[in-house]
């Protein structure tokens, strides 16, 4: 199983940085290889909503990434699986409140099965690529609370 993490601070409560996350519109404003995103099925933020989304592939053709969310602790965790795409990830958003705002740790995991083991290597730099990307995160979320 190849797997990678990588926390940030956020200057803002755990409240505002949960529900930011939680709403998978977000995406595109911090994670640079999203092209659109839309709820397909279920409850905006609740287990089981779905969501269609759409990111740049190999040679910039559009791949589908589609997500679920599968658990959701208020100000806590989010969790979720890929399961539309080329790989079925699963990973989770988990939060903790510390004095200077709320600290977010960013977790994906990927199944190397079988023949597509020897890929590994590459797949972990992917997949700390994928959530290096959370370093944007409180420069959005912190300019955006302050601008509404």
């Amino acid at each position: 199983m190849a797997g990678a993490e990588h926390e940030v601070l956020v200057a803002r409560d755990a409240m505002t940085v949960w529900s930011f996350l939680l709403d998978g519109a977000n995406l595109p404003r911090w994670q640079a290889d999203v092209r659109s995103v839309a709820l397909s099925s279920g409850s905006a933020g609740s287990p089981g909503a779905r969501y269609q989304v759409t990111v740049d592939g190999p040679h910039g053709r559009p791949v589908a990434r589609d997500y679920e969310i599968t658990h959701a602790r208020p100000g806590a965790e989010i969790q979720f699986q890929v399961v539309a795409g080329p790989s079925l990830l699963r990973g989770g958003f988990y939060l903790s409140t510390e004095t200077a705002g709320t600290r977010v740790r960013f977790a994906l995991e990927a199944p190397a099965r079988g023949f597509w083991s020897f890929l590994r290597p590459a797949r972990r730099r992917q997949l700390r690529a994928a959530v290096g990307q959370l370093a944007r995160l409180p420069a959005v979320i912190e300019d955006r609370t302050t601008a509404d």
